[in-house]
C-alpha cells in the first residue's frame, strides 16, 4: 500500500477506513467545500451501487476535476 493514505470515516453509524492516493484526498477535500469529508464520502457511498467505496471516490474525484 505504498503511497496510499488511510483515513477513518463514520458512514451511517458504521466506522470504516478508506485508503486513497494523496492526490485523490486533495480533490475530495476540494469537493467537500466547507462540509465534512465524512458527509461527502457518505454521499458518494449512497450512490456507488456495487462499486467498491475507494473506486467510487476515485471516480467522483475524476468527474469533479473533469467538470472544472
Amino acid at each position: 500500500m505504498a503511497g496510499l493514505i488511510k483515513r477513518s470515516v463514520n458512514l451511517s453509524g458504521h466506522a470504516t477506513s478508506l485508503a486513497l492516493e494523496p492526490e485523490f484526498w486533495a480533490v475530495l477535500d476540494q469537493m467537500a467545500e466547507g462540509r465534512s469529508l465524512a458527509s461527502l464520502i457518505g454521499e458518494i457511498d449512497a450512490g456507488r451501487a456495487d462499486r467498491p467505496l475507494a473506486s467510487a471516490c476515485r471516480i467522483a474525484a475524476l468527474n469533479f476535476v473533469a467538470a472544472r
